[in-house]
C-alpha cells in the first residue's frame, strides 16, 4: 500500500457577522480544510486503488479534528461537505477514493450525524478552486443549511498530486429565510428530515 506523502495543509476559517441584513451578535463560522498530497496513481491507469482509501482514512480524522477545534469544538458543529481536486496527471476516480474517508471522518468525529456527507470533485490544475457543498449534519433537507464553500489553495494540486478538502459549519446562512425544513424540527430518523 502507498504511504500518505503530505505536502501542506491549508486551514481557513470564515465568521460571518452579516451577508447585508443585520449584524449577528454571534457570527456563523465556516471553516475549511485541505491536504494537499501525492497521488500514487498520478500518470498510469491502475485497475486496483481501493485501498488507498484504508491509508486515506487516518489523515481524514485527522483533518476533521483539527477543523472542529478551530470553530470552536465538535458541538458546535451543524454543517458539512467535502472535496477533492485531482492534478493533471491524475484521474477523477482517484478524487472518488476520499469519499470513506472524509465522509465518515467527519461522521466519526462528530457523534451520530446522520446525514450523508455531499461531496464534489474534479481534475484540475495549479490554482484551481472547488465550491464543496455543505448541508446539515443530521438532515438533507434543512433548506437554511444549502450552502457551499469556494476552497483553493494557489500552487496545488501540482499534475501528480490531489488535494483532499472537509468543509464544516456551526450553523446555517446567516440571514436563512426561504422556508423548509428547519433545524429545530429535525427528526433524526433517516439523514434526510
Amino acid at each position: 500500500m502507498p504511504d500518505i506523502i503530505l505536502r501542506k495543509t491549508v486551514l481557513t476559517r470564515e465568521d460571518v457577522f452579516h451577508e447585508g441584513g443585520p449584524a449577528t451578535g454571534k457570527p456563523l463560522l465556516r471553516g475549511s480544510i485541505m491536504a494537499v498530497i501525492k497521488n500514487p496513481f498520478a500518470g498510469r491507469y491502475e485497475p486496483e486503488i481501493q485501498h488507498f482509501m484504508e491509508d486515506l482514512k487516518p489523515l481524514g480524522l485527522d483533518m476533521a479534528r483539527k477543523l472542529a477545534e478551530a470553530l470552536g469544538g465538535a458541538d458546535l458543529i451543524e454543517g458539512y461537505g467535502k472535496g477533492a481536486i485531482v492534478g493533471e496527471a491524475g484521474e477523477i476516480e482517484h478524487g472518488a477514493l476520499w469519499h470513506v474517508p472524509g465522509g465518515y471522518a467527519m461522521r466519526e468525529l462528530l457523534g451520530d450525524a446522520k446525514a450523508i456527507v455531499p461531496s464534489t470533485k474534479k481534475v484540475g490544475g495549479v490554482g484551481a478552486r472547488l465550491d464543496v457543498p455543505v448541508t446539515h449534519i443530521n438532515a438533507s433537507y434543512v433548506r437554511g443549511h444549502f450552502d457551499a464553500m469556494e476552497v483553493g489553495v494557489n500552487d496545488a494540486p501540482r499534475a501528480d498530486e490531489m488535494a483532499v478538502v472537509l468543509v464544516m459549519t456551526t450553523g446555517g446562512r446567516i440571514h436563512d429565510r426561504v422556508g423548509g425544513l428547519a433545524a429545530a424540527d429535525i427528526e433524526g430518523k433517516d439523514g434526510l428530515r
